[in-house]
C-alpha cells in the first residue's frame, strides 16, 4: 500500500452500482410469469452512519484454517476476548466521546469489529477510531465498518435482445468467442445480495455463503450461516433512516449471475457470457445494505483465505465480481482483503460507479490491483451516469436510456416470487461482462496471474465508437481477449536497452516495434526513465514493467502535453500494468514512465524489463 491514510478517513457513499431498469414478461419452463416488479427509487444520500468500528492489532494476525464441517453458524462470529489493557483502553476512548462499546467478532485480515452502543456519523466514528489508536501503539489501524448499499434508479426502457452480447457497435463480440472458450472449469464470486434460484442458473450456482453478521439487515432470521439465498432486501420507508423511501427487493446478485453465467443454448430465457463457468454466490448485502467487514470476509473466503469460524470454500473462486461502488478513499480492511485475494491468484473485479465522476473518488474503484469496468452504451460510448478517469482500466456495455441490460431476476417486490427477467442500467451491468470475459481467458489459460489477466485484457480491447473519455484502454473484446490468453495474439518484438539519459519527456527513448521488450535500470532511487511510443488511431498501447523481486517500481503513462492517462503502483515484486487507447483518428505520442519507489538500484539491484505493444 503506497497510500497514506489520512487521521480522519474521508466519508464515503457506498452503493451497489445498478440502476434499475423495467421488468420483462417471461415464460419460464413453460409457465408464464408477470413482469418483474420495479423497486422504487432509493435516493443519492450518503450512508453517513454506523455503528461499528474495525481495528486491526499489529501482533494478531489472520485466522488459521479450519477444518471443512468443523465450524458451525453459531460459532462463526466466535473470538478470543481482548485482553482487560485493551478493553481499557477502549472503553476510556468510547467515554471520550460518549460510547459504550464492546467485542463483536473477528473478520479474516485479523482485525476485531467493535460495536457500537448506537450509530453516530462516520466522521465521529472516524475520530472515535482515531483515539483508539492514539491510544494505543498496538493498533495498526482502526477505522469505520461503513455500510455499502444498492442505489436503484427506475428506468422505462428494456430491450428483449442482448446487443450487449453480440453488436458490432455496443456488444462484446462473444459468439466468436464463445467458438473458442465457454468457461468451463472456471468458479466466479459474486458479492453481492446472494441468489435465488432461477431455471436460467439451473446448476450453475456452487455452494456459497452468507456474511451478514447483522440479523436485522439479514432479514433471514439468523446471522451468517451458509444459505447465501436472497430472501429479498426490501425496506419500509425511514427503515434505513431518516428520510429513506420504501424500496422493494432488488435481487441485484441474481441479476449479476445471470450475466455472468446464465445457461445457453436452452430454449429460453437469456444468454450468459461465461454459460461454462459455475457461481459462487456470496451474500453481503441485505436491508439497508451491508458492513465493510462482512464484504472483506466475503472477498477472503471467497479467494480461498480463511475466515475465523468458517468453513474454508471447497474450491477457491478464480474471478471475484464486485458490482459495488461508492465515494471515498478505498479503506485499509477491504485493500488487505484484495492483497490476501491477488495473493491467492484470484482476479478482482469492480464497478466504477454511478455518479458521473472521476473514478479516483469511488471505492473500491480506486483500490490498487483491481480492474475497474466503467459503461458503455448501445452506440459504444460512456453511458451518461458511468464514472471514468484515469483509474478505469476498461469498460464494457452497461446500457443506458432506451437501452438496459436483460438478465435474471425474480418477481416478488418483497419476499421472494416466480422467476423473472428485466432490464438494468448501471456499472455493476458492465462488470460482471468483464468477469464473464475474464473467466472465459482463464478457461483457455489457468497459469494467468492478474496482473497477466488485466494486461492481456486491455492490450485487446477494441477502440470506442463513440466519446468515451476516461474509460479506459477499450470496450472489452471478448473474441480477442480470449485469443490474447491463449498468447495467440501477443506480439513478439525485439529485446532492446534503456539508454539515459532519458529522465524527462524529451529524452525519452524511442520505442518504434509493438511487443519490444526493454531491459531497464533504476540507477539511483531518484532515477526516472521516459519512452515514448508513437501510438497509431485505433490502437492499444499496453506496458507491463516486471521488476526484480526485491524492488518496488511504478508504471505511468503520458500523452503529449504531460498530462497522467495511466498508472499502476503495485508493491515490491509485483508486475505493474497499465495501458491508453488512441481513440483520435491520428497517430498520438504516448510516454512511459517507469519510477523508484523502493528496493534495489543499480546494475546489479536495480533491474526491470518493460514489454510495450500495441
Amino acid at each position: 500500500m503506497k497510500s497514506q491514510q489520512s487521521m480522519y478517513p474521508a466519508v464515503l457513499k457506498l452503493c451497489a452500482a445498478a440502476v434499475l431498469g423495467l421488468g420483462a414478461g417471461a415464460a419460464c419452463a413453460g409457465v408464464s410469469v408477470n413482469d418483474a416488479a420495479t423497486p422504487a427509487a432509493r435516493g443519492m444520500a450518503i450512508v453517513e452512519q454506523t455503528d461499528r468500528i474495525i481495528v486491526k492489532y499489529k501482533d494478531e494476525a489472520a485466522p488459521v484454517a479450519v477444518k471443512a464441517g468443523k465450524a458451525s453458524a453459531a460459532s462463526a462470529l466466535s473470538v478470543a476476548p481482548l485482553s482487560s489493557a485493551r478493553k481499557a483502553v477502549l472503553d476510556r476512548a468510547g467515554q471520550q466521546f460518549g460510547f459504550l462499546m464492546k467485542e463483536s467478532h473477528r473478520i479474516g485480515t485479523g482485525a476485531r469489529v467493535i460495536k457500537l452502543d448506537r450509530k453516530t456519523t462516520l466522521a465521529d466514528a472516524a475520530k472515535l477510531a482515531a483515539e483508539v489508536a492514539a491510544r494505543d501503539p498496538n493498533v495498526e489501524y482502526a477505522e469505520p465498518d461503513r455500510i455499502m448499499k444498492p442505489l436503484l434508479t427506475p428506468n422505462d426502457s428494456m430491450y428483449t435482445q442482448q446487443w450487449d452480447l453480440y453488436e458490432a457497435t455496443g456488444g462484446m463480440n462473444l459468439p466468436a468467442a464463445w467458438d473458442k472458450s465457454t468457461g468451463s472449469g472456471i468458479r466466479v464470486a459474486v458479492i453481492d445480495t446472494g441468489y435465488r434460484p432461477h431455471a436460467d442458473l439451473s446448476g450453475q450456482i456452487l455452494a456459497g455463503y452468507d456474511f451478514i453478521s447483522d440479523a436485522t439487515i439479514a432479514n433471514d432470521g439468523g446471522g451468517r450461516d451458509s444459505d447465501a439465498s436472497d430472501p429479498g432486501d426490501w425496506t419500509a420507508a425511514g427503515e434505513c433512516g431518516a428520510g429513506e423511501p420504501a424500496s422493494n427487493s432488488s435481487w441485484h446478485g441474481t441479476h449479476v449471475a445471470g450475466t455472468i453465467a446464465a445457461l445457453t443454448n436452452n430454449g429460453s430465457g437469456v444468454a450468459g457470457v461465461a454459460f461454462g463457468a459455475k457461481i459462487v454466490p456470496v451474500r453481503v448485502l441485505g436491508k439497508c445494505g451491508g458492513y465493510t467487514s462482512d464484504i472483506a470476509d466475503g472477498i477472503i473466503w471467497a479467494s480461498g483465505g480463511t475466515v475465523s469460524g468458517v468453513p474454508n470454500i471447497a474450491a477457491r473462486a478464480q474471478v471475484i465480481n464486485m458490482s459495488l461502488g461508492g465515494g471515498g478513499a478505498c479503506d485499509t480492511t477491504t485493500q488487505n482483503a484484495i492483497n490476501g485475494a491477488r495473493s491467492r491468484g484470484t482476479v478482482v473485479v469492480v464497478a466504477a460507479g454511478n455518479e458521473a465522476q472521476n473514478a479516483s473518488n469511488s471505492s473500491p474503484a480506486n483500490c490498487s490491483g483491481v480492474i475497474t469496468v466503467a459503461a458503455t452504451n448501445r452506440s459504444g460510448g460512456r453511458a451518461s451516469y458511468s464514472n471514468y478517469g484515469t483509474i478505469v482500466d476498461v469498460a464494457a456495455p452497461g446500457g443506458d436510456s432506451g437501452a438496459a441490460i436483460l438478465s435474471t431476476l425474480n418477481a416478488g417486490t418483497k419476499a421472494p416470487g416466480a422467476d423473472s427477467y428485466a432490464g438494468y442500467m448501471g456499472t455493476s451491468m458492465a462488470t460482471p461482462h468483464v468477469a464473464g470475459v475474464v473467466a472465459l481467458m482463464l478457461a483457455k489459460n489457468a497459469a494467468l496471474t492478474p496482473d497477466e489477466v488485466e494486461a492481456r485484457l486491455k492490450s485487446s480491447a477494441r477502440a470506442f465508437p463513440a466519446s468515451c473519455s476516461g474509460c479506459g484502454a477499450g470496450i472489452v473484446n471478448a473474441s480477442a481477449a480470449v485469443d490474447a490468453a491463449t498468447g495467440s495474439s501477443t506480439s513478439t518484438g525485439p529485446t532492446v536497452s534503456e539508454a539515459e539519459s532519458n529522465n524527462t519527456l524529451s529524452t525519452a527513448n524511442s520505442v518504434t516495434t509493438t511487443g519490444t521488450t526493454v531491459n531497464g535500470t533504476m540507477a539511483s532511487t531518484s532515477d526516472t526513465d521516459y519512452f515514448v511510443v508513437q501510438v497509431p488511431a485505433g490502437k492499444t498501447l499496453s506496458a507491463v514493467l516486471t521488476p526484480n523481486a526485491s524492488s518496488d517500481y511504478d508504471l505511468y503513462i503520458y500523452n503529449n502535453a504531460g498530462t497522467q492517462l495511466a498508472l499502476s503502483e503495485n508493491g515490491a515484486g509485483a508486475v505493474d500494468s497499465a495501458s491508453s487507447a488512441n481513440t483520435g483518428s491520428t497517430t498520438a505520442a504516448r510516454y512511459v514512465r517507469v519510477v523508484y519507489y523502493s528496493g534495489g538500484t543499480g546494475s546489479t539491484s536495480g533491474k526491470y524489463t518493460l514489454k510495450l505493444s500495441w
